[in-house]
């Protein structure tokens, strides 16, 4: 009796597998090939599921955000005040530390691979940004567009911090401080 296969559910796993593939080797570096082989698969296999490393990596990055963004949402569960989710959110970005450090890596890679016109052209990073944007504004309960990139930014400058300097970012210490930014943020804009 022929094997049944959920294709959509080997496509993800075969997804899964990759990460660690990037982040070991990089973006530029590996091949189709070389991917393949490092999942254990044929390359007639990868290129069923994906025509290029290209929409290989994006669909990639496209899981990851999905998985992580359902994952912090259960982590923020019973949150029930900004700082409390604050506190939530960045806690679950500190236990997730290293992971989230090489995805940063390879996100740098990859743009440093495509160059910024090409970047800009597919509109690839704009969509994984506007995604990130609509999770901080509902997770986090914070509907102001200008915020919700402040707090983006503050998230992935604490990362490349940590990259370059692990024992120098103290990430209670940083929630606290962000969490009384926003209050004071917050509470002078429901003065006005």
């Amino acid at each position: 009796m022929p094997k049944i296969v959920d294709h959509e559910q080997y496509r993800r796993e075969l997804l899964s597998r990759c990460f660690d593939l990037f982040a070991e080797k990089g973006y530029g570096s590996l091949t189709m090939r070389q991917i393949a082989q490092g999942l254990g698969v044929s390359t007639g296999t990868l290129y069923h599921y994906f025509p290029s490393k290209e929409v290989l990596f994006e669909q990639l990055l496209e899981e990851l955000t999905e998985q992580d963004i359902h994952t912090i949402t259960s982590a923020l569960k019973g949150a029930d005040t900004l700082s409390d989710r604050l506190a939530a959110a960045f806690a679950f970005l500190e236990e997730n530390g290293d992971y989230f450090m090489k995805q940063t890596l390879i996100l740098m890679d990859y743009y440093q691979q495509q160059g910024e016109a090409a970047i800009r052209e597919s509109g690839f990073f704009k969509r994984m940004l506007d995604r990130a944007r609509r999770a901080v504004a509902e997770l986090l309960e914070v509907h102001d567009p200008d915020l919700e990139i402040f707090i983006l930014s503050i998230i992935d400058g604490l990362t490349m911090q940590k990259l370059f300097d692990r024992d120098s970012v103290s990430i209670p210490k940083q929630t606290q401080i962000l969490t009384e930014m926003l209050t004071l943020y917050l509470n002078s804009k429901s003065v006005s």
